[in-house]
């Protein structure tokens, strides 16, 4: 069937096999994206004086981190739940990877004559628990986002693109920062539980306010990539499982 723009609908079910012309390109930006996120700017805690607030703390990953969100909801939209679930394992399997080697690369005892190890952990020591933290708000904060996104998309018919896009990102991003902050630094030195719950709460508000203003861009990448893929995705009967294999059959 043909909708007014042109597009093909098809079903996630028949997408999932697909192969799209950009997917590759599009799944690149979502792990690079997520890996620099996670590690440049995940444990750094900066602060911004507020006019009438004063210093308000947040996590500086905040400033990127979203574009993650931003290229997730296009993952979704365009090429429905199931290539969306395959980007996410990707990113969650890099993640795991990039702790590993950093946890090696620092551990490797550094030649006499460098000078850089302090800084060298400084930057790319994580603790186990950050890691985690990071791994499992991912994980679960992705998979919120898509399938609610994905689901929205049902209940809109294809319309009013914004208010799934937005809508997932608040449920995504909420899961997302409840989780890693509290598993990352509550009851930590230098941590207050009274810090955490300020830094989560600004980081989902921040997170949603960044998919509001990219809303544009989103829109703008969802018609171009629509295009000159030629079909439109919904996942009507897919199987919403994060484990459910490419092309199963619905469970339940």
């Amino acid at each position: 069937m043909m909708d007014a723009q042109g597009l093909r609908q098809i079903e996630g079910d028949a997408a999932a096999p697909r192969n799209f012309r950009y997917f590759d390109y599009v799944m690149t930006a979502f792990v690079t994206i997520l890996l620099l996120s996670n590690l440049i700017g995940a444990g750094k805690r900066a602060v911004v004086d507020l006019p009438l607030i004063g210093p308000w703390p947040f996590g500086a990953g905040v400033l990127f981190f979203p574009v993650s969100y931003v290229i997730g909801d296009i993952l979704t939209e365009v090429y429905g739940y199931a290539h969306a679930r395959r980007c996410i394992w990707a990113g969650f399997f890099a993640i795991i990877f990039m702790v590993f080697m950093a946890t090696v690369v620092v551990a490797l005892p550094p030649d006499a004559g460098w000078t850089g190890q302090a800084a060298y952990e400084s930057v790319f020591g994580q603790t186990w628990r950050i890691a985690a933290a990071s791994v499992a708000a991912f994980w679960a904060g992705e998979f919120v986002n898509s399938y609610v996104l994905a689901r929205m998309k049902i209940w809109t018919a294809g319309k009013a693109l914004w208010t799934r896009t937005i809508g997932s990102t608040v449920f995504g991003q909420a899961v997302d920062s409840a989780l890693f902050y509290p598993l990352a630094f509550l009851g930590a030195a230098g941590w207050t539980p009274g810090q955490v719950a300020t830094v989560a709460v600004t980081q989902w508000v921040i997170k949603v306010t960044w998919e509001a203003l990219l809303t544009p861009v989103t829109y703008a990448a969802v018609g171009f990539l629509k295009r000159r893929e030629g079909v439109d995705v919904f996942d009507r009967g897919t199987d919403f499982s994060p484990f459910a294999k490419a092309g199963s059959a619905p469970s339940g």
